[in-house]
C-alpha cells in the first residue's frame, strides 16, 4: 500500500495552519494524500507515533507538548535534531521512523532573512530567547555560533541552555532585550489574542525579532516591530519553511512554496 497520510501530533492545535498548506502541496502535485491532525493526551502519544508504521503513512509532524517526549519512540533521530533534543518531523527509511528536526533549517532561513549569518562564528551577535521549550531547542542548535542569553521560568529538564541564563520573574530581563542584536520568541505568548502584549517591551531599540508563534494579523510582537521599521522574521515564514522542508522529508518531491504560501495567506 503506498502512503497516503500524514498528521500533526500534538495537543490543544485546532488552531494549526499546517493542514491547509499541506494538503493544498499534495493536491498541486496529484498525490491524493490527507494531512490531519491528531490532538493527542500524553497517554496516547506511544500508540499514534506505533500506528506511523502501517503501510499508509508516511509520517507526522509534531508539535506543543511533544517534540521532546516523542523522541524516545522513533527508531532514530538525526544528527541535528539529536542536538537540540527535539524532533518537529518524523518520516520513514524503510521500516525505520527517523526524527528531524526541521525548525533548526527554518530558523537559519530566518537568520538570513534579517541579514545575519547563524553559522559565522565571532560575529558577535547578540540574541537573547525566550522560552525553553522545543522550539527553544531548535533555536540553540540554528544560532550557536551567537552570543546567547536565554529567558525562562524554569530549567527543562534534560535541557541546559548554552550562554547566560536569566530568570522570567527577573523584573528588568526586557532591558536587556532592549540592547540585543536579535530577540526571538519561542514561548506560545501571542498566539492567544491578548496574550502577548507585554513581549512587546523587549523589542530591541536596533534589532530584529524572530517569533516562532504564528498569528492572524502578526502577534502583538510582529506588529510592534513591522509599525517601527524593525526586520521581522514572523512565525508564518517559519511555519513555510519548515513546512516545505517537512513535504520533502515525507514525499521525496520539491515542495510547491508558492502553493503552500498562498494557502496560508501570506
Amino acid at each position: 500500500m503506498a502512503p497516503t497520510q500524514v498528521a500533526l501530533l500534538g495537543s490543544g492545535i485546532a488552531y494549526s495552519a499546517s493542514p491547509a498548506m499541506q494538503n493544498a502541496a499534495f493536491s498541486a502535485l496529484g498525490l491524493t494524500w490527507r494531512y490531519s491532525i491528531l490532538d493527542l493526551a500524553p497517554e496516547q502519544l506511544a500508540d499514534a507515533v506505533d500506528a506511523l508504521r502501517q503501510a499508509e503513512w508516511a509520517g507526522a509532524n509534531v508539535t506543543i507538548p511533544y517534540k521532546v517526549a516523542v523522541m524516545e519512540h522513533l527508531d532514530r533521530i538525526e544528527a541535528e535534531a539529536e542536538e537540540a533534543g527535539a524532533v518537529n518531523t518524523v518520516f520513514k527509511q524503510g521500516s525505520s521512523l527517523v526524527g528531524r528536526n526541521t525548525d533548526v533549517l527554518g530558523l537559519r532561513q530566518g537568520m538570513k532573512s534579517l541579514g545575519h549569518d547563524p553559522e559565522l562564528a565571532g560575529s558577535g551577535l547578540k540574541v537573547l530567547v525566550l522560552g525553553g521549550g522545543g522550539g527553544a531547542r531548535a533555536v540553540a542548535v540554528a544560532l550557536r555560533a551567537a552570543q546567547l542569553t536565554w529567558v525562562l521560568r524554569g530549567r527543562r529538564s534534560g535541557f541546559e541552555p548554552p550562554g547566560e541564563y536569566l530568570s522570567w520573574s527577573q523584573p528588568n530581563w526586557w532591558e536587556r532585550a532592549r540592547a540585543a542584536d536579535l530577540l526571538v520568541n519561542a514561548t506560545p505568548l501571542g498566539r492567544a489574542p491578548g496574550s502577548g502584549e507585554e513581549l512587546v517591551r523587549a523589542l530591541p531599540e536596533h534589532g530584529g525579532v524572530i517569533d516562532l508563534v504564528y498569528a492572524a494579523g502578526g502577534t502583538p510582537l510582529v506588529r510592534a516591530g513591522r509599525s517601527g521599521g524593525s526586520p521581522v522574521y514572523d512565525g508564518w515564514e517559519l511555519l513555510l519553511a519548515q513546512g516545505a522542508a517537512a513535504f520533502e522529508s515525507w514525499t521525496g518531491l520539491k515542495a510547491p512554496l508558492q502553493v503552500m504560501r498562498q494557502a496560508l495567506e501570506i
